[in-house]
């Protein structure tokens, strides 16, 4: 096994290993609002472990290469890496306002500043940056799709309830954020 492979089997554990506890160690409290969340956290976790297992499965089983040399590989390791990390940074800017389901604490505040700054969905942005890293990783077309597409359109409704849940709670100071920043990429979408 080589330096990038021994990586990447080490990121793939670090990320499922990081998923697992926040799925069961930041979840809402019982003095929260949860009725919110409308089966967003299990859509999440049907898509994103469904959309690895068919990506690397693909690559096992099909060549349809992105690009040619190991070059791709280092960009799609970059980006796994990177999308764990910040993903961690983000999360634990939000201290105790994170929760795997949408909830709404009773003191909730809107988060303007680092990166929330720019996209109203950062740590959701760097989870999809993850998956964009597997398929990379892999180099092939198929797993790219397989790797992204899954987790995208999960996020994506996710974001729509989450996004009706902080209308409902913040009104016309959310619809001012939201107008100024980007969900996912910022300045671009």
């Amino acid at each position: 096994m080589t330096a990038l492979q021994t990586l990447y089997v080490m990121s793939m554990v670090a990320w499922f290993l990081s998923e697992f506890f926040y799925k069961n160690m930041l979840k809402s409290g019982k003095d929260d609002k949860k009725d919110k969340d409308k089966s967003t956290l299990n859509i999440l976790w049907l898509a994103i472990p469904f959309s690895i297992a068919a990506a690397v499965m693909i690559s096992n089983l099909s060549t349809l290469p992105i690009a040619h040399g190991n070059w791709i590989m280092y960009v799609g390791e970059t980006f796994i890496l990177i999308g764990i990390i910040f993903r961690f940074i983000i999360i634990r800017s939000l201290g105790k306002y994170f929760t795997v389901d949408v909830t709404i604490k009773e003191d909730h505040k809107i988060k303007k500043e680092g990166f929330y700054k720019y996209l109203r969905h950062p740590s959701y942005a760097f989870s999809l940056l993850t998956s964009l890293g597997l398929g990379l990783y892999l180099n092939n077309w198929m797993s790219l799709a397989f790797a992204f597409i899954p987790p995208f359109l999960a996020f994506a409704y996710r974001i729509k309830i989450e996004e009706q849940a902080l209308v409902e709670r913040f009104g016309e100071e959310y619809i001012t954020y939201r107008k100024n920043t980007k969900k996912l990429i910022p300045f671009i979408f």
